[in-house]
């Protein structure tokens, strides 16, 4: 065991462990969500405290000797090691303080071995006088928050781009699938399940600009701000050094803002961020809702999309299937509406030069981020890849609806149309047995009309017939 102190007191730390005793109080006052820092924001918070030791010998004030210790610390952690030592609870008070002197003191110890001396030995090398030079958690924290939402950003565009390749290769296998469209939840007029796949697909490109927008904000720092904006214990060179040194490490172009006071108080890039995602998570609702009700039945719902098996759906109903793959999508995607609202909340409630609820709005940003990416790949490699047409089902609710006599009004007028339609309800005839027992189409005509190519593209379904005709 090792003894070390803060104002406070006096802690014993194990000797085996490189965080200290203010990572021990913090893990005696948070027991919060009973999980640790998510390893990317570790990873994050390590390249920021690296590109201030850089920044800090560059400008001359730090050591050179301790600085490249700390550096090396920093590259480990950056590589995946030493994730063991970050035991803190991810949502916390103090506005991360916790993290920031818990990453501190394991850079701090792990510095001192690797130059040959003892864990705390803080005379030689100080959590707060080195690994927190020209630092506050006020300027380290978000930053680390942004790297981080950043390596997030990453793999869950590309989950959404692989989305949409996928959609856009069901809208081009099924674009001569005519199938009834609906509005209300009623029958409507008819359109391709290609045309449909094509609209879910470009309203997912659409949250993929969204994001991608958003983030341009998280490449704003306010490094060198320290604990209120003004800048207070770094230097000015320092300042303008840091911003170029964490786009080296990080291999992303960061920029110190304009207004560092205002970068520190005010969080709204990571409401925008969330929005972004939150957005996108309804469009996948409604596309989700929308594969689900198409697969309802098989035999008594609509029935017009095959979603593969993935396992038994129920417990006491043998045979019965469930569309669970978009089940779970729908279900991630309310998560991150959920998140999006602690986000917000997080955001609204800072005061005055700081928002103090940074640990909150890091852990739900963070976890959205990759429930979203989950949930999208899950969509697409269990059902997206393997989705089938049943294009004769699609085909017998497109006869018996009275849907596409709304195609048929230049050809027969409103009042027929409509006698047409009236008498298909009654009945329960098809439309087009009607139209040829009336003689008001030939078969030829009818089905030329009618066909996918005519109904589902702007101007009139069958205007060359009409033109024929002198009409």
């Amino acid at each position: 065991m090792r003894k070390e102190h803060d104002f406070l007191g006096e802690l014993e730390v194990a000797d085996e462990l490189y965080y200290g005793v203010q990572t021990l109080r913090a893990m005696e006052n948070f027991n919060i969500t009973g999980k640790h820092i998510d390893h990317d924001f570790i990873r994050s918070l390590a390249m920021v405290k690296k590109a201030c030791a850089l920044a800090n010998m560059k400008t001359g004030r730090m050591d050179p000797t301790i600085g490249n210790a700390i550096v090396k610390a920093a590259d480990e952690i950056i590589a995946g090691g030493l994730v063991d030592q970050f035991p803190v609870d991810p949502i916390q008070g103090g506005a991360g303080t916790s993290f920031n002197m818990n990453m501190n003191e394991v850079l701090a110890n792990r510095a001192l071995e690797i130059l040959g001396h003892p864990k705390g030995s803080y005379d030689i090398i100080s959590p707060n006088n080195h690994c927190n030079m020209a630092q506050s958690t006020n300027d380290a924290f978000p930053t680390a928050i942004k790297v981080c939402a950043i390596l997030k950003s990453k793999p869950l565009l590309v989950a959404l781009q692989r989305l949409v390749d996928e959609l856009e290769k069901k809208a081009e296998e099924y674009k001569e699938v005519l199938k009834m469209g609906r509005t209300h939840l009623q029958d409507a007029v008819p359109i391709t399940l290609g045309q449909e796949m094509g609209s879910y697909a470009s309203g997912i490109r659409r949250g993929i600009k969204r994001i991608e927008s958003s983030m341009l904000g998280a490449h704003i720092v306010n490094m060198g701000a320290t604990a209120v904006g003004t800048g207070l214990n770094a230097e000015p060179s320092y300042i303008k050094d840091v911003a170029a040194e964490l786009s080296t490490v990080v291999g992303e172009e960061f920029y110190t803002a304009e207004n560092l006071i205002d970068a520190t108080n005010n969080t709204d890039v990571f409401a925008d961020i969330s929005s972004g995602m939150k957005v996108t998570a309804l469009v996948l609702i409604k596309m989700a809702n929308d594969f689900r009700l198409m697969a309802s039945g098989p035999r008594c719902g609509i029935g017009e999309l095959k979603l593969p098996p993935r396992q038994p759906g129920s417990s006491i109903m043998p045979g019965k299937v469930n569309p669970v793959i978009a089940e779970v999508l729908n279900q991630v995607c309310y998560q991150v509406v959920a998140n999006d609202l602690a986000v917000t909340l997080g955001v609204e409630n800072g005061q005055f030069e700081l928002n103090v609820m940074e640990p909150v709005i890091a852990y739900n940003l963070f976890n959205a981020m990759c429930y979203l990416k989950n949930g999208v790949n899950t969509f697409v490699d269990k059902l997206l890849i393997d989705l089938e047409a049943d294009r004769e089902r699609c085909q017998y609710w497109l006869e018996r609806s009275v849907g596409i006599v709304t195609a048929l009004l230049p050809h027969v007028g409103y009042e027929n149309a409509s006698a047409l339609a009236k008498e298909a309800y009654t009945t329960g005839r098809a439309i087009k047995e009607i139209i040829l027992e009336k003689g008001l189409l030939t078969k030829e005509e009818m089905e030329h009309i009618l066909s996918p190519a005519e109904m589902t593209k702007p101007g009139i379904a069958g205007a060359d017939i009409l033109k024929v005709k002198g009409n």
